[in-house]
């Protein structure tokens, strides 16, 4: 098992699902994805990210010879729709998908705990709450990065932070993204953020 070529796919896809849920797509960005530079693990993994990689290869085919700047536009409309309102169809923050949790009282000091714990914060860049699906992703690639560094204590970090966390929403949350999205793009993240929660709640779980 080649583990360099393992760490690569994980990173290269969790960098990806961040920069697409983060904000926009931006045009470098879009030229990448049209590229055909985003990869995953090699073989069949499971069924959501082999869809989510089925749609984004149709993605690419639909819009290959499209002006960039035209793509660019459809995906910043459906991106604003989406996810940022006014009243998006979908709301991409733990607090709001997990309904036990209260946002100021018990939700968002458990999440900031987590990344406290494992001795990193969200970047300054990231207007969002802690909460966010782009930031709880964020710290799911430095986790993945400090394990490829040799830190044996992060994949424990990341199993704690999938019991806690990530199992009891991320799924639900992508699977929505994918249903009320009018766009191939966007479908395609709903199912390859399913798809990736479950390869790397496989791999974290691996821990006892």
């Amino acid at each position: 098992m080649d583990m360099e070529a393992i760490y690569e796919a994980r990173l290269d896809l969790v960098e990806f699902l961040v920069a697409a849920t983060h904000d926009a797509p931006g045009e470098a960005f879009v030229e990448d994805v049209l590229e055909g530079d985003v990869t995953g693990p090699s073989g069949t993994v499971n069924e959501e990210l082999e869809t989510g990689f089925a749609l984004l290869e149709e993605f690419i085919e639909a819009n290959r010879d499209r002006p960039i700047e035209d793509v660019v536009d459809d995906l910043e409309v459906e991106y604003t729709r989406l996810l940022v309102g006014p009243r998006p169809p979908v709301i991409p923050h733990e607090t709001y998908v997990r309904e036990e949790m209260e946002y100021l009282g018990e939700g968002l000091p458990k999440v900031k705990a987590s990344y406290g714990a494992a001795g990193w914060s969200p970047p300054e860049n990231y207007p969002e709450e802690a909460d966010h699906v782009a930031v709880e992703l964020a710290f799911l690639r430095y986790l993945i990065r400090s394990q490829h560094q040799g830190r044996e204590e992060a994949l424990g970090y990341q199993r704690v932070f999938h019991e806690e966390h990530l199992t009891h929403w991320l799924e639900d949350c992508a699977l929505e993204i994918a249903e009320k999205t009018n766009e191939t793009f966007y479908e395609a993240v709903g199912h390859l953020l399913a798809g990736y929660n479950e390869f790397e709640e496989e791999i974290a779980m691996q821990v006892s």
